[in-house]
């Protein structure tokens, strides 16, 4: 049996790990895996998506990820730029979204992009937040 040890500055390691803990709006539990803090938003969106696919989750999601948008709570409401580094955020909790289709609407010269919901369980994750707050417990 052969044991490698990898060394500390090696180029494979990528710099540092992270644990991360992604929520997808609608599914019953978060997906968690290893990925290395320089690695991009986007990237890790596509990691989630066939990870998901790979566990069986439901609802299907699909697997574009440009269908999709990755949002940190703790940093704020504005989704995660594509182009960003997961680590730069200081966080390992994340939610992932579908994002909101756009359509033109065509007003005689004006052409204006008009948000329309694919259906109506798949409302932002901050919707979906304010109504579990809603949620009352009734005594009979």
């Amino acid at each position: 049996m052969l044991i490698t040890k990898h060394k500390k500055g090696s180029k494979s390691s990528g710099g540092n790990r992270l644990l991360i803990s992604i929520t997808v709006v609608g599914s019953a539990g978060p997906i968690r895996f290893v990925v290395s803090e320089e690695m991009m938003v986007a990237t890790v969106v596509d990691t989630a998506l066939k990870s998901y696919a790979r566990e069986g989750r439901l609802p299907v999601l699909g697997s574009n990820a440009n269908d999709f948008v990755l949002y940190c709570p703790v940093v704020g409401t504005e989704a995660l730029k594509p182009w960003e580094t997961i680590g730069s955020f200081g966080a390992r909790n994340f939610m992932l979204c579908k994002k909101p289709h756009q359509q033109a609407v065509n007003n005689g010269d004006d052409q204006k992009p008009v948000t329309v919901g694919i259906r109506k369980s798949s409302g932002s994750w901050k919707a979906w937040f304010n109504k579990s707050l809603n949620l009352k417990v009734s005594s009979h």
